[in-house]
């Protein structure tokens, strides 16, 4: 059974066609011109539009011609912004991550000018680390930070990197020219790698999530010991984790 078969069923989708028109490059529309994008007749359009001012959903515009989103519309996003709590939107990603790769899938949240673990799952091996939940990292030598880093506006990101960069390990970025290097990269592919700058034979792999107006505002990450995260096996890894915080930043209302 399809959903055609259902009374009113295509009523409710050109209804949302409508709604969905409007974006930040289209934030007022003119009967003829909505009707025109959505591909409905302007008789529909009208009708359409009527109910949904009648609801609060779409408004008159200033000019008393064109329509804007209605206040009702705002109501229900900041309650679906209040329902998409990230830490339970995130649990299933970190839980499958966790079981695909049996090493340790966190959540941290960019706070402070640092990283802070808010979720964890602590891989299945044997060796697999201690949990790590409300500690917090440097941007500059976590997976997390690096992948947050990267996509922070340019100005922000500037700024961040004007203080002091500590070396943890060895292996840590503290030369900016080279880090700014390292975040073009991460940005090309989607995802960072922390290769020993956090701890000496930890790789951690991560991707940024991002929340509803577009902002990097938290990652998701896998950790393990070098010898099992090899050089061959951590694409494939990034690549989850890239598609895990996609999925989390999409239900956050993130449109790329």
């Amino acid at each position: 059974m399809t959903d055609e078969t259902y009374p009113g069923t295509q009523a409710v989708r050109r209804a949302m066609a409508l709604l969905k028109a409007f974006d930040d490059d289209h934030p007022a529309w003119g009967l003829s011109d909505l009707a025109r994008q959505t591909g409905l007749n302007k008789t529909t359009t009208f009708r359409l539009l009527s109910a949904l001012e009648r609801d609060g959903m779409v408004a008159r515009g200033d000019d008393g011609e064109r329509y804007v989103l209605g206040p009702e519309v705002a109501v229900l996003g900041g309650r679906a912004l209040r329902a998409n709590n990230l830490r339970a939107v995130a649990r299933p990603e970190l839980e499958r991550l966790a079981d695909d790769t049996r090493e340790t899938a966190s959540l941290e949240v960019f706070s402070g000018g640092e990283m802070l673990v808010i979720d964890e799952i602590v891989g299945s091996h044997l060796m697999s680390g201690v949990p790590d939940l409300g500690s917090r990292w440097p941007l500059h030598a976590s997976s997390t930070g690096l992948a947050v880093l990267a996509f922070l506006p340019e100005e922000t990101a500037a700024n961040l990197l004007s203080r002091v960069l500590t070396p943890i390990t060895p292996a840590t970025m503290t030369d900016r020219v080279a880090l700014q290097a390292e975040l073009a990269c991460i940005r090309e592919r989607g995802y960072s790698i922390a290769d020993e700058s956090l701890e000496v034979g930890l790789i951690a792999i991560a991707a940024p999530v991002y929340d509803h107006d577009g902002r990097a505002m938290a990652a998701l990450s896998i950790a393990g010991p070098k010898l099992r995260l090899t050089a061959e096996c951590v694409p494939a890894i990034g690549e989850r984790v890239r598609a895990a915080a996609g999925r989390v930043s999409a239900q956050l209302g993130y449109r790329p």
